[in-house]
């Protein structure tokens, strides 16, 4: 069953990289913290895969609701930050 986890692991962490070029390469603000945001969620359920892997999935919860309370109050100081700058729609190149 080990291997079900790692394997589902590998693959959500190669999902990764499509939000990654998004977060980079976005044409806007909002493409950049949907793309973070979206990397953000997926860490959370890749770390609760590695607490099943490594049979220690009670750690591991408290450190993934932990990281994915931080992320959502760091998108939402970034777009608060962002629509009172007025620039939250505007092009960057």
């Amino acid at each position: 069953m080990d291997s079900v986890f790692l394997y589902s692991g590998l693959y959500l962490a190669f999902l990764m990289i499509f939000p990654l070029y998004r977060a980079l390469r976005g044409p806007t603000v909002v493409d950049r913290m949907l793309g973070v945001n979206a990397i953000g969620s997926k860490t959370v359920v890749l770390l609760i895969l590695i607490g099943l892997i490594f049979n220690r999935v009670d750690m591991f919860v408290d450190i993934a609701l932990a990281y994915a309370m931080l992320n959502f109050i760091a998108v939402l100081a970034a777009s608060r930050y962002f629509h009172k700058r007025k620039g939250l729609y505007d092009e960057l190149q």
